[in-house]
């Protein structure tokens, strides 16, 4: 069983930034891609970003690009996501999450493990 934990979220003033963790038990981490999502309220849950296992490719919604960097340590079993040029309409559960072998990275159904989730509200 994998278990994803986050942290790192909390209330920030618009323009600034956050780095969110996720840290997965588990000895096979290295091997799978891994992603963010994120839900705001009345909302449905979408993509944020998404890396490949060894890190080397990274994929962004366009809401995001060039403010967001997705990241990953292997050999700590954690993937971040560092969130700079924070705007309200980033307000949102952020999620992280497992993606299954060979699956899109750009829609839920391609991940199969998910986190609890930790809070990012920007204030304006």
């Amino acid at each position: 069983q994998v278990q994803l934990v986050e942290s790192g979220g909390g209330l920030v003033q618009a323009g600034g930034s956050l780095r969110l963790s996720c840290a997965a038990s588990g000895r096979t981490f290295s091997s799978y891609a891994m992603g963010w999502f994120r839900q705001a309220p009345g909302k449905e849950r979408e993509f944020v970003a998404a890396t490949t296992w060894s890190g080397g490719l990274a994929y962004y919604t366009d809401s995001v690009k060039g403010r967001f960097t997705i990241s990953r340590d292997n050999a700590k079993n954690t993937v971040y996501l560092q969130m700079n040029s924070l705007k309200p309409e980033d307000t949102a559960r952020y999620y992280c999450a497992r993606a299954r072998l060979g699956a899109r990275l750009t829609t839920g159904e391609g991940y199969d493990y998910w986190g609890q989730g930790t809070q990012v509200t920007v204030s304006s």
